[in-house]
């Protein structure tokens, strides 16, 4: 079952996918920010529900270490309770030593086997929760990055656009309106061949 995470991010991605391509170009988009914006506020939202949820699942396995450890104080107690009852039956003291030497030895053993098998589970969900969050922090990074870089594109590309069409129009704007210099060496010019200007 995917998470609200993973279902964000193919959300994003298939907005991006239905996004129409910007004129003349096949690799820039049009980009509605509004709507954008919404899926990335609520991934923003639900990233430390995701989070909060796997460190349930740590804790869950903490508790399965303290129950193994209850178990085994359990297990350890039950053996020293035999260990004390076959010290008081004198007629078979040595062999209540060695039982319960065996029983105690087993029960440590058998605990020790209980509390190494929970922590190495619980490292392992801990480390596979980490990197799922990585990866899934991952892919985010490399979206939004993504989509910067071709806003940024985008902008750069208006702004040249408007910085010629600006030259484009002075240009036209000054060889409607000579400047007053321009005027007056042409006026200079009549009057050094003889005409009259008025």
């Amino acid at each position: 079952m995917s998470s609200r995470i993973e279902q964000l991010i193919d959300e994003i991605e298939e907005y991006i996918d239905s996004c129409k391509p910007q004129a003349f170009s096949s690799t820039k988009i049009v980009v509605n920010k509004d709507e954008i914006d919404e899926l990335l506020r609520e991934l923003r939202m639900k990233t430390p529900d995701e989070i909060k949820r796997y460190q349930k699942i740590i804790s869950n396995k903490e508790a399965i270490l303290n129950d193994a450890r209850t178990k085994a104080e359990s297990l350890i107690n039950e053996a020293t309770i035999q260990t004390n009852q076959l010290i008081n039956e004198h007629e078979i003291m040595q062999q209540a030593y060695a039982q319960a030497n065996e029983v105690v030895t087993m029960a440590t053993r058998q605990a020790q086997e209980i509390l190494d098998n929970a922590t190495m589970e619980a490292n392992q969900v801990r480390m596979s929760a980490m990197q799922y969050m990585d990866d899934m922090l991952a892919n985010l990074e490399n979206i939004i990055a993504a989509s910067s870089q071709t806003a940024a594109a985008d902008y750069d590309a208006l702004i040249g656009n408007l910085n010629h069409y600006h030259d484009i129009i002075q240009s036209n704007r000054a060889e409607l309106n000579p400047s007053v210099d321009e005027f007056e060496e042409v006026s200079l010019d009549a009057e050094q061949d003889g005409i009259d200007v008025i």
